[in-house]
């Protein structure tokens, strides 16, 4: 059976879940003016909440799956790992290779989805949570029948809620180690600047609200300079001055193997659960 080309300028996309991170991406893709509203599709099945959300910002929403699935040039499967594989199976019947399939579950892998759904035109995506706020770091995969023209659509599609980059599969466990989990070691951070401001004097809200814009900028600086870390670490360091001495307490504290051990630790464990 001949593969069609997905319509680069027309496609359409459904999403199996309604969940948070499909809201993000689907409010991402119509606030970018990737698609239309009207272009995109999921379905709820109990919860009139979740199909509300959608609906407020012109999302069709179906009372089944399969009807997502007949309406979509693009499927997002956008479900948790422990149900993706009866998601999958419940609509292989409906599902062709005239569909690009996408994944963002974490842990499963290309090889399951492709035999749990009778087809290889499958792209597995890892992104995190600040697809929220249109600042998420996603990694993408392609399974062995999707194209690069597959591969470019669904980088437009999670390219409206932040950086999409690609990467060979067996690097998933430790992108899920570091921009997976990654969040809520920032959050830990943040959390942990704001205290020692307030254990300097400054009242609690202005000490978070500088904690948080701090790792902003700094984040921004390393982004859009193309700098390496190190070298606007030294930029801000002056000889003998306040910056050097936070630096040398945080060197004492072991600090960056601090970070390093919890991206490998993570990373090991988002492996031993792919395995079970």
């Amino acid at each position: 059976m001949e593969i069609l080309p997905i319509p680069a300028e027309s496609f359409k996309v459904g999403f199996i879940g309604a969940g948070k991170m499909a809201e993000s991406i689907a409010r991402g893709v119509v606030a970018s003016g990737v698609l239309p509203p009207n272009r995109i599709f999921t379905a709820v099945h109990s919860n009139l909440n979740r199909r509300d959300v959608f609906e407020s910002f012109g999302v069709s929403v179906f009372s089944n799956s399969e009807d997502v699935v007949k309406e979509s040039d693009v499927v997002i499967f956008s479900v948790k790992p422990q149900v993706v594989k009866k998601a999958v199976m419940e609509l292989r019947s409906k599902l062709s290779k005239n569909k690009i399939l996408v994944s963002v579950a974490a842990g499963i892998k290309l090889k399951d989805l492709q035999e749990w759904s009778g087809q290889d035109r499958f792209i597995r995506v890892m992104p995190n949570t600040p697809a929220a706020v249109g600042e998420a770091a996603s990694v993408m995969s392609l399974g062995t029948g999707a194209t690069e023209e597959d591969g470019e659509i669904v980088a437009k599609l999670f390219g409206a809620v932040g950086k999409i980059l690609k990467a060979d599969e067996k690097m998933f466990d430790a992108v899920t180690g570091l921009s997976g989990s990654g969040p809520a070691y920032i959050f830990l951070a943040i959390e942990a600047l704001a205290d020692g401001g307030v254990a300097a004097g400054l009242p609690r809200e202005l000490a978070l609200s500088l904690a948080s814009q701090t790792v902003l900028g700094a984040a921004t600086m390393v982004s859009k300079t193309g700098k390496h870390p190190g070298v606007l670490k030294d930029d801000v360091t002056s000889p003998g001055g306040t910056t050097i001495a936070g630096v040398h307490e945080l060197e004492k504290g072991s600090f960056r193997a601090t970070l390093m051990n919890a991206v490998v630790a993570a990373a090991k464990r988002s492996k031993e659960l792919s395995q079970n």
